[in-house]
């Protein structure tokens, strides 16, 4: 049974990422008591990430170690952190509800912070094989394969890391990209260029994931200087081709672009600075 909520919150904050707990900090300061829904698993796409080397005050520091102190940052101005999903929504004039597996929450302003999630391939073989072998965090993952042999499919900074990443428990790994050139930053292409662990497969592109129980390998077509199919045997793939924005859960509430993002406008920045102010 879904127990509702007979407090009206000042703010709902939805997403547990930087963008949120950043959002918590100057909303708590304010005196406007923050509820924070941070998901579960908290914390966004950081906990999917290594080493953050380009964070303001750290020269490197972890992506999980980085979330728990921006969540004590947080909590040490009063934010309250409900580490669940939020599951459905409701935008009216008057006020706006939310509401998680067992329990309705009201609110005067929601405050829209859930980020994105990893893209995949979309093939049958790829979705049936995710969990016995296909991952899209080689540092949640990347552990299983050591001493094997896996692939990374992509060619920006988060193929790059992963990649890196992998080298670290893997015997040897395959960066495939579909095209002649990264579009990652120049520091993590020298460090994967240099990495002797990692072998680049240029104009390639992944047709099928091989296996049955799990991941036995891949068959790839290589377009440049002619079209060559081929199977490559590995033991894991991770996907790091990019992400789309999290907001299926909004659709039939507010409006969205093509791609999923939220429509914004000066006038709705302008409304919201005054209802805070």
């Amino acid at each position: 049974m879904i127990e509702p909520s007979n407090k009206i919150e000042e703010v709902i904050v939805i997403g547990g990422g930087p963008a949120g707990l950043a959002a918590c900090v100057y909303l708590a300061r304010a005196n406007l008591k923050p509820l924070l829904f941070a998901g579960s698993p908290p914390g966004g796409q950081l906990m999917l990430t290594s080493e953050v080397e380009n964070y303001p005050g750290f020269d490197h520091i972890l992506g999980p170690e980085l979330v728990a102190k921006l969540r004590k940052h947080a909590q040490t101005f009063g934010t309250r952190i409900v580490d669940q999903n939020i599951l459905k929504v409701f935008f009216s004039t008057s006020h706006h509800e939310v509401g998680t597996i067992d329990k309705t929450y009201a609110a005067k302003t929601i405050l829209i912070t859930t980020g994105a999630k990893a893209l995949w391939l979309n093939l049958q073989s790829e979705q049936r094989l995710r969990g016995k072998g296909v991952s899209a965090c080689a540092t949640c993952d990347g552990f299983f394969f050591k001493n094997k042999v896996v692939a990374v499919i992509g060619g920006g900074d988060t193929a790059m890391e992963e990649a890196l990443t992998l080298t670290k428990f893997a015997a040897k790994v395959y960066l495939i990209h579909r095209r002649d050139q990264f579009r990652a930053s120049k520091i993590m292409q020298k460090r994967v260029l240099e990495n002797p662990k990692i072998k680049v497969m240029w104009n390639t592109v992944v047709e099928e994931v091989l296996g049955e129980n799990k991941i036995e390998g891949l068959k790839l077509a290589t377009e440049k200087p002619e079209t060559e199919n081929r199977i490559l045997k590995i033991d894991g793939l991770f996907l790091a081709i990019g992400h789309k924005p999290d907001t299926d859960l909004f659709k039939s509430a507010i409006e969205l672009d093509g791609k999923g993002y939220i429509v914004t406008s000066d006038r709705y920045a302008l409304e919201f600075a005054k209802s805070v102010s």
